[in-house]
């Protein structure tokens, strides 16, 4: 088991670790010492026990705050898998469906009648067109 010192609050401690975790152990010590720093500079020189006590309880009440939250948005997260569900079901459902039925729409036939008096009107519309250009030239 390799051997680490660590250093919390200006001291150092001989620490064992199993192998490949030296450089978590440095992280959680660093986190211990930089609460440790913080108690020094508020109340100063305390016992070691004490020290490392308190500096512990703080971390342990940053790590309460961050749980918590994360029971938050694990709830959060939970809520919007249960709307996602929801609507992954009424997706799959409406796919599922049958087509609706083609909707009928009737258009209106123009009876012959009126094509050929519309023929009709315009035949005379032109001879009208004609004569009046004729007299208009004469």
């Amino acid at each position: 088991m390799p051997e680490v010192t660590i250093h919390i609050g200006g001291r150092g401690f001989e620490v064992s670790c199993q192998e490949g975790e030296e450089r978590y152990l440095q992280s959680a010590a660093k986190m211990l010492d930089d609460e440790a720093q913080v108690l020094a500079e508020q109340i100063g020189r305390m016992p070691e026990a004490r020290m490392l006590l308190m500096a512990g309880l703080m971390l342990a009440d940053k790590t309460a705050a961050i749980e918590d939250r994360l029971a938050g948005f694990d709830a959060q997260m939970a809520a919007k898998d249960a709307e996602l569900a929801a609507k992954d079901a009424e997706l799959q459902a409406l796919r599922a469906a049958p087509a609706p039925e083609p909707e009928r729409i009737e258009v209106p036939v123009v009876p012959p009648q009126v094509n050929e008096t519309l023929a009709e009107l315009a035949a005379r519309a032109e001879s009208l067109a004609q004569s009046v250009e004729e007299k208009a030239i004469a």
